[in-house]
């Protein structure tokens, strides 16, 4: 039986910030690639074609042609399971992402600039939580 590689994507426009993450949390996602994107719209292209193996998504909050919310809102419209992180250096009092947040699009956020040993606990977190969602939905099957 050959199980599937799982994916955990880091999306941020900027290029230091995503090789940081990325190396921070690699050898903590045993069994599952992390990948890196700086442009948001190739982001979403790469988790349309690999939509079920994708776990866990990072998602920076500004970046340009889409911002975090908008990326996160298309790719829960995908794969509702999917975990999502929201990550920013601003202020967030926004009424939408209240909203995302209390429907559960928003599973996770970060404030930068981020602790390394947070972002690993909060990856780990939105992985555990990842594995017993999975579970329930098996055993109602």
């Amino acid at each position: 039986m050959t199980v599937k590689n799982r994916i955990v994507g880091i999306i941020d426009d900027e290029l230091d910030i995503t090789q940081l993450y990325q190396d921070a949390i690699y050898g903590h996602v045993s069994g599952m690639s992390v990948v890196c994107f700086n442009n948001p719209v190739t982001a979403f292209e790469h988790f349309k074609d690999n939509k079920q193996d994708y776990v866990l998504v990072i998602s920076d909050l500004r970046m340009p042609s889409i911002n975090g919310m908008e990326l996160i809102k298309k790719i829960k419209e995908l794969n509702p399971y999917i975990r999502t992180i929201l990550m920013t250096a601003f202020a967030i009092n926004d009424n939408l992402f209240y909203e995302y947040d209390k429907k559960e699009l928003i599973n996770g956020f970060l404030q930068k600039p981020i602790h390394l040993g947070d972002l690993r606990a909060e990856v780990n977190n939105q992985l555990h939580t990842y594995e017993l969602q999975k579970q329930k939905s098996l055993i109602k099957i």
